[in-house]
C-alpha cells in the first residue's frame, strides 16, 4: 500500500534531558531535509494513495488562513503501488522493489535518459547481477543472513553510493524519532524529566496533559513505573516505559518532598504537543521569541507570542542552533512578518522519472505583516539550517529584518520521504531552494557531511530592494557577523579539570539550579543565589575532584554563578530576565538589544549596524 506522509526540512539534535517527547531540539547529528510535494503525472496518480486530500495548484494554506500562491508542499509522496504490493519472495520481487522505489507508476529512469517499466528494468544486466549476487549469497555465505537482512543491507549500500549527504534508510524506531523530533508530538503523558542526584525526577509538567489532569508537579521523583523500580535507570530507561500507545495507562510511584508514602498514580496516555517557543520581555520592553525547531503548531504559537508582546518596541527572532523542520510552517512564520504578495521562497526539484525536466514552484505571501513598522533583528549560528534558513534568508532579502549572528549551516537541498514497506522508510535528496532574491544557500558536503573547499571571491552578490547588497555563497551571511561568546583560558583549564576528573558538572549545575529554583518559587522570590548554598555546591565538586584552587579563583566562580543562575531562571519561567543574565556573556544577543535600544524603525536599524561596524560588508 502506498502512503504519503508530511515533509521535513532541518537537522535533527539531541539532548541530554528528555521530554517524553521531543528532546527539545539540540544537537543529534540526523541530518533531515524539506519535504515538498511532487506533480506526479496523472497516470502515477491513479496508483498512488494519498492520505490527504489533494491540495490545490497555486495555492498553499496554513492552518490559520493564510495562503502562500505556489503549489503545496505539506505531503511526502511514498514508494509503492497498490497494483504491485511489495513483496520479499520470491527473489525476483527485491529486484522490483529496488526500481518501483519512485512514484511514477513504477517508472525508473534508464541509461539513455528514458524512463520503462519497473520489470523492463528489473530484466536489465544490472539487474540480472543484482539477483545472481543474492541468491549466491544467500545460498552460499558462510555466515547465514535471512532475506530481509539481504534487502536493508542492499538498501543502505545503495544509499551510501548516492553521494547524498542527508540520504537515509530509516528503521522503525529510527523513522518515528525522526517524526517525533520535528513534529513534537508523541504519545505519552506529558512530562519532562532529568536524573537529579541519581534519582529520575519531573523538571517541567506540561499545560493541558495527562500528566497535570493528574496533579504530577515539577520536583517530584519518579521512584517506580509499572512496579518497577527505577533505581539505576537512565532518563531513556524512565522514557521508554513511561511512553505508549494513547488510550494505554502506566502506574507511577511518586516520592514528594513533606509526604511520608508515596503517591501511586495511574496516568492515561494521550498525544502530547511540546511548544518549540520561548518568549519574553527583554531589557527595555524587547520581544525575544526563541523558536528551538520549526515544528508542527510552531507559526501558530509565533503568531500568538507577537500578539501578547505587540506593545513591544522592538522584536528578536532567536534562530541559533534551530535545526530546521516542516517546509510548510517555515514558509508560514515568514509569512507573519511580511506583506501580502513578498515571495518568501522557491523550489526546483526533477520531474519524476525523468531527465533534464524539472518542476519550479514558488510561495508569495498572503500577510499582512503582524508587527508593521516595528524594527526586526533575527539572530543565526553555524547551527541554524534549513528551514530557519528558509526564514532568515526571506526576512533578509526583503529588508525586514536585521541578521546578526554567524554564517548559517547553508542546507539548501531538501528530501522526501518514502514509504518502502509498513515498517522501513527512505528520505531521499529530490530538489533545491531559493531564497526571494534566488540566492541558493546550499554549502556543498560530501556523503560524510563535511563541507567542500569554497572560493569566497566567486560568490555572487545580490541587491536588496532598499539597496543592500547580500552575499549568495552558501548559507545565510548575517548583516553584521558577530561569533557566540568563547570561554576564557581559566575557564577552560577549570572544565577540562573537572572533566579529567570524572566530576559531572553539568548534572551537579541542573541539580542545585533545580533545588535553589524550586524554593525561590515556594518563597515567592525572584532569580538569585544563596551564597550559603553557593559554598556549599562548591564544597561538593571539590569533593568530587575540583580543583580548590581554581574554584577560588573569582573568574571561574564568576563563571560558575552565571551559569546557576541562568539556569534557575528558566527552572521558574522567567525567559526575560534569563535572557537579560544571558546578555552579560553573549554577544550576538548583547548587541541585539543595545541596538533596539536606539532605533524606532527598520531603516535605522540599519544604518546603527553599519554605524556600529562601517567596515563588515556581507
Amino acid at each position: 500500500m502506498l502512503d504519503a506522509t508530511s515533509a521535513f526540512l532541518g537537522l535533527n539534535w539531541a539532548s541530554p534531558t528528555r521530554s517524553l517527547g521531543p528532546p527539545g531540539g539540540r544537537f543529534m547529528s540526523d541530518v533531515s531535509g524539506v519535504r515538498l510535494q511532487l506533480n506526479v503525472r496523472q497516470q502515477s496518480l491513479d496508483k498512488v494513495r494519498i492520505q490527504r486530500p489533494k491540495p490545490k495548484a497555486l495555492a498553499y494554506r496554513s492552518e490559520r488562513g493564510r495562503i502562500a500562491r505556489g503549489l503545496s508542499s505539506g505531503l511526502t509522496t511514498v514508494a509503492q503501488t497498490e497494483s504491485e504490493p511489495m513483496i520479499r519472495k520470491p527473489v525476483l520481487s527485491l529486484v522490483l522493489a529496488l526500481v518501483l522505489v519512485f512514484p511514477s507508476a513504477g517508472h525508473s529512469q534508464n541509461d539513455t535518459g528514458g524512463s520503462r517499466s519497473g520489470r523492463q528494468a528489473a530484466a536489465t544486466p544490472g539487474a540480472q547481477e543484482f539477483l545472481s549476487a543474492f541468491q549466491i549469497i544467500r545460498d552460499y555465505a558462510l555466515e547465514v543472513h535471512s532475506d530481509s537482512t539481504l534487502w536493508f543491507r542492499a538498501v543502505d549500500g545503495l544509499i551510501q553510493e548516492l553521494n547524498d549527504a542527508y540520504a537515509q534508510a530509516f528503521a522503525p524506531a529510527e523513522y518515528d524519532e525522526f517524526q517525533e523530533s520535528n513534529t513534537g508530538n508523541y504519545a505519552g503523558i506529558g512530562v519532562q524529566i532529568t536524573t537529579l542526584n541519581e534519582v529520575i525526577t519531573i523538571t517541567a509538567v506540561f499545560t493541558g496533559t495527562p500528566a497535570e489532569e493528574s496533579g504530577l508537579q515539577v520536583g517530584d521523583l519518579i521512584i517506580a513505573v509499572n512496579e518497577e523500580s527505577t533505581e539505576g535507570w537512565t532518563t531513556g530507561d524512565a522514557s521508554d516505559a513511561i511512553r505508549g500507545e494513547v488510550g494505554t495507562t502506566v502506574d507511577l510511584s511518586i516520592a514528594r518532598q513533606g509526604l511520608s508514602v508515596p503517591l501511586r498514580p495511574t496516568v492515561r496516555r494521550d498525544s502530547v504537543h511540546v511548544v518549540a517557543t520561548e518568549t519574553d520581555l527583554v531589557g527595555e520592553n524587547i520581544a525575544y521569541i526563541a523558536l528551538d525547531r520549526v515544528a508542527r503548531g510552531s507559526a501558530d504559537e509565533v503568531e500568538n507570542a507577537l500578539s501578547d508582546l505587540e506593545d513591544a518596541r522592538g522584536f528578536i527572532l532567536d534562530l541559533r542552533g534551530n535545526p530546521g523542520g516542516y517546509l510548510d510552517e517555515s514558509l508560514s512564520l515568514a509569512d507573519l512578518f511580511l506583506p501580502e504578495g513578498a515571495r518568501l521562497a522557491s523550489a526546483e526539484s526533477r520531474v519524476p522519472g525523468e531527465t533534464g525536466s524539472s518542476l519550479d514552484e514558488a510561495w508569495t505571501a498572503e500577510g499582512p505583516d503582524r508587527i508593521p513598522g516595528k524594527p526586526m533583528i533575527v539572530l543565526v549560528d553555524r547551527f541554524s539550517a534549513s528551514a530557519s534558513e528558509i526564514i532568515a534568508g526571506a526576512l533578509q532579502d526583503h529588508d525586514r529584518a536585521l541578521v546578526i549572528g554567524e554564517r548559517t549551516f547553508g542546507k539548501g537541498v531538501f528530501q522526501n520521504v518514502f514509504r518502502l514497506s509498513e515498517t522501513r522508510h527512505l528520505r531521499l535528496t529530490t530538489g533545491e531552494w531559493y531564497t526571494p532574491l534566488r540566492r541558493s544557500l546550499h554549502r556543498p558536503r560530501t556523503a560524510q557531511g563535511n563541507l567542500l573547499p569554497e572560493d569566497p571571491s566567486t560568490f555572487p552578490v545580490v541587491t536588496t530592494p532598499a539597496g543592500r547588497e547580500l552575499v549568495a555563497g552558501g548559507g545565510v551571511f548575517p548583516d553584521l557577523e558577530i561569533r557566540n561568546d568563547t570561554l576564557t583560558l581559566l575557564e577552560r583549564e577549570f572544565t577540562s579539570q573537572a572533566a579529567t576528573a570524572g566530576v559531572p558538572l553539568n548534572p551537579r549545575i541542573e541539580e542545585f539550579s533545580f533545588d535553589q529554583s524550586q524554593k525561590l518559587r515556594a518563597e515567592g522570590n525572584d532569580p538569585a543565589i544563596d551564597p550559603a548554598a553557593f559554598e556549599d555546591f562548591l564544597t561538593g565538586l571539590v569533593e568530587e575532584g575540583a580543583d580548590r584552587v581554581l574554584l577560588d579563583n573569582e573568574e571561574v566562580r564568576s563563571y560558575l554563578e552565571y551559569l546557576v543562575v541562568q539556569r534557575i531562571a528558566r527552572r521558574m519561567d522567567r525567559i526575560g530576565q534569563a535572557m537579560e543574565i544571558r546578555a552579560l556573556r553573549d554577544p550576538v544577543l548583547a548587541e541585539a538589544l543595545r541596538l533596539l535600544d536606539e532605533v524606532e524603525t527598520q531603516a535605522e536599524l540599519f544604518a546603527a549596524a553599519d554605524a556600529s561596524n562601517p567596515n563588515q560588508s556581507n
